[in-house]
């Protein structure tokens, strides 16, 4: 007789979850090679063998103004998920990030009696705190990513492991920056900028000109600077070559790329970075850093009337203290960048400190993640 096989239910809303998630699958895979997996994902999980049910771009809107603008469809999708994983119920869900799809369909799986595993605690640190009591009604056990998150939920009650952040363990500890100035054919001698408008369409779509304009003020400064624009899709690298043509700026050093943002963040001096997961990549590869953002005008008021912290970006938020500059919303001009990042850039000192205070960071966060979350999900599996 054909022994029956365990599905897992996983859903993860962006590019950072299909990672983190693809390397969950392989190490719960290892475990048990008995597992399949359905539900949402981008490309990397595809890859790991897990059967999509909706494509992951659909849930992929940041701020309020993008939501509302999707609310209809993305109620849609959870309301279908749902309905698919009552009438096929697999042995456990786990939900990658993604807290604001994510946490209603764990409700109503955890209240018929499927385990739900949230796997990135949602960052009620930082702002609405108030979560944590439908986090508890939701979740069964959460993984957290970050030393400091656990607390939270053992306060409450609540199964919580701290797993470490999967990209300390994927990031090497030195990166080898000449090497990759060599494969990138740029001369160690040269002043590069690293320019991460984000992943989202929205954000390249806030940030585009804003990004040119530095570069533009930053080229008068350091004649020699080049840029590095690493864009993860076609729709955002249109977006940036419109924003390119917009500004009469064709002329500028800039070097698109597609995807590479860790090479682009290697051979960079200094990285100018939207704030978001990227920050932390760019802390774990010892890399100085500008954190910027740009939002509509309603989701920044919301954010900023519901925050606890003064941080936005991770290595701040992580340090607990701001170790590098951030600069938001109307803060963001291409003045107040072009100055941020030359300071930094020309500053020896501060830029041997950071790489200190970025190594000790990245010894932290290095858990070996995956197994350690596949470990703390093994015994929700049927034996």
């Amino acid at each position: 007789m054909s022994q029956k096989k365990i599905v897992i239910g996983i859903v993860a809303g962006e590019a950072s979850g299909d990672l983190l998630g693809s390397h969950l699958m392989a190490a719960l895979k290892e475990a048990r090679p008995d597992v399949q997996f359905v539900g949402i994902g981008g490309p990397r999980m595809q890859s790991a063998g897990m059967e999509v049910l909706f494509p992951m771009e659909k849930l992929a809107v940041r701020g309020y103004v993008e939501v509302l603008r999707h609310y209809r469809e993305i109620v849609g999708i959870r309301r279908k998920l749902k309905n698919y994983f009552l009438a096929n119920r697999p042995d456990l869900f786990i939900a990658v990030d993604a807290p604001d799809f994510n946490l209603d369909l764990e409700l109503a799986l955890k209240q018929c009696g499927i385990p739900t595993i949230h796997y990135v605690s949602p960052s009620i640190w930082a702002w609405r705190g108030e979560r944590i009591n439908k986090i508890k009604r939701a979740v069964s056990h959460m993984l957290a990513v970050f030393p400091h998150e656990p607390e939270l939920y053992q306060q409450a009650g609540m199964p919580v492991d701290y797993v470490g952040h999967p990209l300390a363990d994927m990031l090497p500890e030195y990166p080898k920056r000449a090497e990759m100035r060599e494969t990138m054919r740029i001369p160690l001698q040269a002043k590069v900028f690293a320019f991460l408008p984000g992943s989202r369409q929205s954000e390249v779509r806030h940030l585009a000109r804003t990004y040119i304009e530095t570069a533009k003020l930053v080229q008068q400064q350091l004649p020699g600077a080049r840029f590095l624009v690493p864009l993860v899709s076609r729709e955002t690298r249109g977006i940036f070559e419109q924003a390119l043509y917009d500004c009469a700026a064709q002329q500028l050093p800039i070097t698109l790329l597609f995807g590479h943002a860790q090479d682009a963040m290697i051979a960079a001096d200094i990285v100018l970075v939207a704030s978001g997961t990227a920050t932390l990549e760019c802390a774990l590869l010892k890399r100085p850093m500008v954190i910027t953002y740009k939002m509509p005008a309603f989701s920044w008021w919301m954010i900023r009337r519901k925050r606890y912290q003064p941080y936005f970006g991770l290595p701040n938020i992580l340090c607990e203290r701001f170790v590098v500059p951030e600069l938001i919303q109307e803060d963001a001009t291409p003045e107040n960048l072009t100055q941020a990042l030359l300071n930094l850039v020309n500053d020896k000192d501060a830029v041997a400190q950071l790489e200190e205070t970025f190594l000790e960071l990245h010894q932290t966060l290095r858990q070996n993640t995956a197994q350690k979350a596949a470990a703390a999900i093994l015994p929700y599996l049927p034996a």
